[in-house]
């Protein structure tokens, strides 16, 4: 089994920019604005890589084994990885090139993006949101803040 000790981003660009070019070339679902982009991967709680990829085609959230503790579960089958805003199904692949990986599609295909950046930004905002705990109270005030005016509250200034 393949696992990344460090940040997966620019072999799933490789990987999946050679797939753009040859198995997904000229394919109808394929959005010509968009490019193949490993957006914000990083180490999840559990220890593997977790980020978005855009390619012309779609928009997935993938995780990758950063360590050898990686569930054996065959192509195909769907696995539920916890993030800090919930627990989501992820679906086994494998490419040659990656080894074994799970995939969570979030667009596809990935037509109503007019621009790379419109996507990559929907990308980013998803990993963000992910690792967000949406429960998690926000922060307190400073106790020596003064409170806010009844004109500061409704938006007004003053």
């Amino acid at each position: 089994m393949k696992f990344w000790p460090d940040d997966p981003a620019a072999d799933i660009e490789a990987v999946f920019a050679d797939i753009a070019a040859t198995r997904m070339a000229g394919l109808p679902i394929c959005n010509p604005a968009l490019q193949v982009e490993a957006v914000g991967f990083r180490l999840a709680g559990h220890g593997h890589w977790t980020g978005a990829l855009v390619t012309p085609w779609a928009i997935n959230l993938l995780c990758l084994p950063g360590h050898a503790d990686w569930p054996a579960v065959a192509a195909g089958s769907h696995y539920d990885w916890a993030f800090p805003s919930g627990v989501y199904e992820f679906i086994v692949a494998d490419e040659a090139r990656l080894g074994r990986y799970h995939l969570c599609s979030l667009f596809s295909p990935a037509g109503e993006f007019a621009s790379h950046e419109q996507a990559r930004l929907t990308a980013l905002a998803a990993i963000t949101a992910l690792f967000n705990d949406p429960l998690a109270a926000p922060p307190d005030p400073p106790v020596d803040a003064p409170p806010p005016s009844r004109r500061a509250f409704l938006g007004l200034r003053g």
